[in-house]
């Protein structure tokens, strides 16, 4: 991992939420807000919250909980408090790594598409055990591999295509690369987790190519990679991003997606 590959601040975040949130993220909100519900949990931590797109989703879906959102970044909170007007919701930047919370805080610990970014990961879900009260469980998903991902992956292609000598590598390297259920229950278990279930799941990213192409290239760390490497083409990046995708799935996109959902619990 390199250094920008965490960073979602400046123009990315309101790109990310507006862009990718209803393309990519919302189906799996769904999907973890109506598993959430049947762990019918009280009291609610979500780590890598982002723009708050499962925040949104857990308040609907769970009247009566209280929910702490955290992030690394806080400029994507703040676009998520910017959203979400509960007073059962707060916000507070954290380290996923490193918690500010006392032991057995939460019912619940929740994390959609964050784990990939944890620099520690056995670190990380160590402290979701810690956090978790005895009869607790930590929800999360991680994507699939990229390939299973076809719109990302077209996007990726076109983005490498442009430089042929020195590709990004963002999509498959961070996102797309923690994808070995194997991998994640040995990491896991090496965190003090027992019980284990994972479950790959199948979505359709449907949207507007037109939103699509820029939220991949101009939404996400793979920005600071393009920008290094063209300094001021992003736009003309995002371009052919566009085309790739209108050439291969149609506009609006309509695209399979996968990912592995997890239910951990000590």
């Amino acid at each position: 991992m390199v250094a920008t590959d965490a960073v979602f601040a400046g123009s990315i975040p309101q790109l990310y939420d507006r862009c990718l949130g209803p393309f990519l993220f919302e189906p799996y909100a769904a999907d973890l807000a109506a598993r959430a519900v049947a762990l019918r949990p009280r009291r609610i931590l979500e780590t890598a919250a982002g723009t708050g797109i499962v925040t949104a989703a857990l308040t609907r879906a769970l009247p009566e909980a209280e929910i702490v959102a955290t992030d690394l970044n806080p400029d994507m909170l703040r676009v998520a408090a910017a959203k979400i007007d509960s007073r059962r919701v707060s916000f507070a930047p954290a380290d996923a790594q490193s918690l500010p919370f006392p032991e057995a805080a939460f019912d619940l610990v929740v994390c959609q598409f964050g784990a990939m970014f944890f620099p520690d990961r056995v670190a990380a879900f160590a402290e979701a055990r810690r956090v978790l009260a005895p009869s607790g469980a930590f929800l999360f998903n991680v994507w699939d591999r990229l390939d299973a991902n076809p719109a990302s992956q077209t996007v990726a292609d076109a983005v490498a295509a442009l430089f042929p000598d020195d590709p990004p590598g963002f999509l498959a390297r961070v996102p797309f690369g923690y994808h070995d259920k194997a991998r994640v229950e040995a990491d896991l278990r090496a965190a003090g987790f027992a019980a284990i279930e994972a479950e790959t799941v199948a979505k359709r990213s449907r949207g507007a190519a037109r939103d699509v192409a820029p939220g991949l290239c101009q939404g996400s760390p793979l920005s600071a990679e393009i920008e290094a490497r063209a300094p001021g083409r992003l736009d003309e990046v995002a371009e052919a991003a566009l085309a790739a995708l209108v050439a291969r799935h149609g506009d609006p996109v309509d695209a399979a997606m996968s990912a592995h959902v997890f239910i951990a619990r000590t």
